[in-house]
């Protein structure tokens, strides 16, 4: 005979779905812009400036390939990503091309290390020529009238498996990500029982 039992309360699949996606939706309708990032800006992306007049004015962001602190100013060359809903770099390929960002000032390049997220707001300011690698390269120049160094994003550490007699299921884990939780079997090998002694001999 087969029982089957259910908690209490217990909210369907489809209802838990719901929320999930209900829940993203608030998220990403409460995302703001920091204010030194926010304004009117031009569509024209790093991939495709040279065709722009200088003077633009854009919103540009990605990850801190070098920073060059100058006599006068420090210039950022900077891997474009495309930006979210808060202006924030997209942590996904493809980049949208290399630009550099320069701001009147210093900026120390032991906080503004590789690899961080940033953007820049300013205004088209011609091209520099460079090389990536061995080629040559064309770098859009952006006069930057704010440079936003993002905070680093936390560290995601997976839930580990444990057994679940009511999984697999769909829950809402740490910092605010769906994960899927898997229902893991647990198989318990009993011991094999020893041999029978030999026979005495007479």
């Amino acid at each position: 005979m087969r029982f089957f039992s259910s908690r209490q309360g217990a909210i369907p699949p489809q209802a838990r779905l719901a929320g999930v996606a209900a829940l993203a939706l608030a998220l990403g309708a409460c995302a703001t812009i920091p204010a030194p990032l926010q304004g009117q800006f031009s569509p024209v992306t790093p991939r495709d400036a040279a065709a722009a007049g200088s003077g633009e004015a854009v919103r540009w962001g990605g990850e801190i390939i070098n920073v060059d602190p100058r006599a006068n100013e420090t210039c950022f060359e900077i891997l474009a990503r495309e930006l979210d809903a808060s202006a924030r770099p997209v942590q996904r390929d493809p980049s949208a091309g290399r630009f550099i960002a320069c701001r009147n000032g210093f900026y120390d390049p032991e906080e503004f290390k590789r690899g961080r997220e940033i953007t820049v707001v300013g205004r088209l300011d011609g091209s520099e020529r460079g090389k990536v690698g061995e080629f040559d390269y064309t770098y859009p120049r952006v006069a930057a009238d704010a440079i936003y160094l993002w905070p680093k994003r936390p560290m995601y550490v997976a839930t580990p498996y444990y057994y679940d007699p009511w999984g697999p299921w769909w829950g809402w884990g740490p910092y605010w990500g769906p994960w899927w939780h898997p229902t893991t079997v647990i198989v318990r090998q009993h011991p094999k029982p020893p041999p029978p002694p030999p026979p005495k001999s007479n």
